[in-house]
Order: C-alpha cells, then sequence, then structure tokens
C-alpha cells in the first residue's frame, strides 16, 4: 500500500479502516449534487467495500475495467483527526476520452472541507508520486467556471493551454500542464 506523507496530511490508498468515512464522503456529495471528481467509481458504489475493491481493479492491467486506464487513487486524510477530507486519482496514460477532456489527475474536497487550501496542498502531495511512475508532465483539466479548482492548479505550476467542449456533458474544460 503507498503512503505519502504531506505535512498535517497523508495520502493514501483506499483502505477498509476509512469504510465509514467513504460512505460520509459519497453523501457529502450526493447532498451537495456535486461531481465526484477524482474519486474513481464511487458514484456507482453504495457500499464502502465494493468501492475499495472496484479501485483496486484500476492498478492491474489483469484486473482493469474495459475502456479504462491504469490509476492509483489515494485519499487525502487529515492527521490530527485522521479524517478523509479529498480524495485525488493519478491515472497513469491515457486513452481517448483521457487526453482530450479528464488528464492525468482529477480530484476533490469533501464539500464540508472546502475553501481550507487543502486541494492545492493535496496537489502538491502527489506530483512527486506522478515523477515516480514516470511522467514528466501532466494535464489536469476543469470546468471553465470553477474558480477554486483553476486557481489550485495555477498554484501548482499549472499553464493554460486551451478550453475544450466536451459534448457528451455539455461542459467547457479548460486544460492545464503542470511540467514535474
Amino acid at each position: 500500500m503507498i503512503t505519502i506523507d504531506a505535512g498535517g496530511f497523508f495520502l493514501v490508498e483506499p483502505s477498509e479502516i476509512y469504510a465509514e468515512q467513504i460512505r460520509e464522503y459519497r453523501q457529502d456529495f450526493l447532498d451537495a449534487n456535486g461531481s465526484m471528481d477524482g474519486c474513481g467509481p464511487l458514484r456507482k458504489c453504495e457500499d464502502p467495500i465494493t468501492y475499495i475493491s472496484e479501485c483496486k481493479k484500476y492498478t492491474r492491467s489483469e484486473t482493469l475495467p474495459k475502456e479504462e486506464v491504469i490509476a492509483t487513487q489515494f485519499f487525502y486524510i487529515r492527521k490530527s483527526d485522521d479524517r478523509l477530507v479529498g480524495m485525488i486519482q493519478v491515472r497513469h496514460y491515457f486513452n481517448d476520452y483521457l487526453s482530450q477532456y479528464g488528464g492525468h489527475i482529477g480530484y476533490s474536497i469533501k464539500p464540508s472541507e472546502r475553501r481550507k487550501g487543502y486541494a492545492t496542498s493535496m496537489l502538491n502531495a502527489v506530483l512527486p508520486y506522478c515523477r515516480e511512475i514516470g511522467l514528466d508532465k501532466i494535464l489536469i483539466t476543469c470546468i471553465d467556471s470553477n474558480i477554486g479548482s483553476e486557481k489550485t492548479i495555477l498554484n501548482n505550476g499549472g499553464i493554460y493551454e486551451s478550453t475544450v467542449y466536451e459534448p457528451g456533458k455539455n461542459l467547457s474544460l479548460k486544460r492545464f500542464w503542470i511540467t514535474l
């Protein structure tokens, strides 16, 4: 299991010890009508144990769901109270959809924990891992009206490339590159 120290936080792969917090995280997003970016298959998994099992499938080509890519899912845990405050997913390479709209990284902060700088520090903490898996630059996208996410990306060295329209979701997405 990969664990990355991040000061007052740490990144860790999904684990059963966080099962109840996974349930709470998911419900917080459902209550806020949030998009659960960077959460992998969380939206479709009501049961946290099923979610953890599904996340593990993304780590090996033998178990990878069709049309998906190898990805590492991390929880962003606050050390002071061992609370799950964010999720971030690192995709190791692109498929057609990711190269256009999704990028290498997706992330989210629990709605009740937003506006505390957690997204910026979580993204910063995962960048060394991206280098470790062989990436030299990463693509991150955000909805063009999501100022908070745009600031997170810019605060981590993101360089704006372009805005693209994703017809399947009727969204305009800004594309940013971070050189590692």
